[in-house]
């Protein structure tokens, strides 16, 4: 069960923060319950907070974050101590459009070495993000493939976002 703490990494829809803790103290408290904190050091939470550009946050009250920030450290929360599974509800909701694209361009980044099961509700998220995509409609999965597999089958309107 310990392994699977260590290897598993969740961003819920909702945000799992508390407000009267700092996004330095929110990494500690998660990495401690995931059984990973002594390989999160502080050179490493700095780098995560300067990936995502919250290294000047890191002593501010999660209750002073905007909502993109605070989806940010959700997402660092669940990346922390190399997850190799990490589930993404939702990653990028609340975010303004140039956050998104920015952390669009991390997952891409951080997915080497991991698989990621993201859900989102925007085509062009999924477009770029997944290897793989599956659309689901009332609950069942109605296709799943490649972009350019599902673009082939159902035409470019399936993923178009232009």
């Amino acid at each position: 069960m310990v392994q699977i703490r260590k290897s598993l990494g969740l961003c819920p829809q909702q945000n799992l923060l508390f407000n009267y803790l700092t996004v330095s103290e929110h990494l500690h408290f998660y990495s401690v319950i995931k059984g990973v904190h002594g390989k999160m050091t502080p050179t490493e939470i700095d780098r995560m907070l300067t990936t995502f550009n919250l290294l000047e946050k890191r002593n501010k009250l999660s209750k002073s974050l905007s909502g993109g920030m605070k989806r940010k450290l959700s997402i660092i929360i669940a990346l922390i101590g190399g997850s190799k599974v990490v589930i993404l509800d939702e990653p990028t909701s609340g975010m303004d459009p140039v956050s998104r694209r920015v952390t669009w361009d991390l997952l891409q980044h951080f997915k080497l070495d991991r698989t990621i099961l993201l859900t989102t509700h925007y085509m062009d998220e999924a477009d770029i993000l997944g290897d793989r995509i599956a659309i689901m409609v009332k609950g069942s999965v109605r296709c799943c493939g490649s972009s350019i597999f599902l673009k082939k089958i159902y035409g470019l309107s399936l993923l178009d976002y232009s």
